[in-house]
């Protein structure tokens, strides 16, 4: 898992980069770059919930895989973000808004997995993150549906600093520190 989180950050810190690099080659998404800032503040925040699990007793190989398979949901995101090459399209407004459906469906299937992950981990865990913990998924769901259907870019701006608001509000009440 571990190895996968640290792929995802690298690609993110690396595309971030490129911006830095070739500042007159790419053309900056504001948008984007605000889902950017949310998977990187999403990927450190797996990384640090999901050291909950070290207090399951026995892991069984069923278990392991979901995880993996959960870590690369992350992987895929990133991806989706900083595409390998930018050849076929304009710049990165018109990238995104093309491969929005991937990137948003993905998301929505991230924040399901997420569910089965708090359920994984026990009733007493899911009792602590309390409604706000259903609310903030429905919340990112409902952005993500949103974000799925419409090309507007002001909305997408819009959607995007809500979803990382939310994220982030989220986080620091829940998992500022680890029980």
């Amino acid at each position: 898992m571990g190895i996968v989180l640290g792929l995802c950050v690298s690609r993110l810190l690396t595309g971030t980069a490129r911006f830095i690099q070739h500042p007159k080659k790419l053309t900056i998404y504001p948008a984007h770059l605000i889902w950017v800032g949310f998977m990187l503040f999403s990927v450190a925040r797996f990384w640090w919930f999901e050291f909950d699990l070290r207090e399951l007793s026995v892991w069984t190989f069923k278990e392991y895989l979901f995880v993996i398979f959960y870590s690369s949901l992350y992987f895929l995101l990133c991806t989706l973000l900083y595409p390998d090459s930018m050849e076929e399209y304009t710049g990165y407004r018109d990238y995104f808004l093309s491969r929005r459906h991937w990137f948003f469906g993905l998301l929505i299937v991230l924040y399901l997995t997420d569910l089965i992950d708090t359920l994984l981990k026990g009733g007493d865990h899911l009792v602590r993150l309390g409604v706000e913990y259903k609310l903030q998924t429905a919340l990112i769901v409902s952005i993500c549906i949103v974000a799925f259907i419409t090309r507007n870019q002001r909305w997408h701006g819009v959607l995007a600093i809500l979803a990382l608001v939310s994220v982030v509000v989220f986080t620091l009440r829940h998992y500022a520190v680890l029980f």
